[in-house]
């Protein structure tokens, strides 16, 4: 995927599982999003046989994200990057924080693999 570090191209740090939350948007990855920059990750969530990956964004209709994923049999590594949806272009956006979550298939279940962030989707102190 051009454009696009792979997920084990970073440092990386362990997030914290938590519960799903109904209230979160959930998202569509969509690899054709424009100027994409890192997302932080907040946590992540169990979904049928993959993960739920929870972070904080702008509206549904205005922003999406695209997020790769390297597994191994001792970790799975997300990287999680957001930018506009080319059906945004032009559209009117507000400047809105949402707390949203996409769905991350996985080739095979989590099991008791660790959930990984790259570096530079993560929340970094200034």
């Amino acid at each position: 995927m051009a454009g696009f570090p792979t997920a084990s191209a970073e440092p990386t740090q362990a997030l914290p599982e938590v519960p799903a939350d109904p209230g979160r948007a959930v998202f569509v990855d969509d690899p054709q999003i424009l100027n994409p920059h890192a997302t932080t990750v907040e946590s992540w969530s169990r979904s049928g046989e993959g993960l739920r990956v929870n972070f904080a964004s702008g509206a549904p209709d205005c922003f999406g994200v695209h997020v790769l994923v390297e597994e191994t049999p001792e970790a799975v590594t997300v990287d999680l990057n957001g930018g506009m949806p080319p059906a945004s272009i032009g559209r009117m956006c507000i400047a809105l924080a949402v707390p949203g979550s996409v769905d991350v298939p996985l080739d095979r279940p989590l099991g008791d693999r660790v959930v990984l962030a790259v570096a530079d989707s993560l929340d970094k102190p200034s």
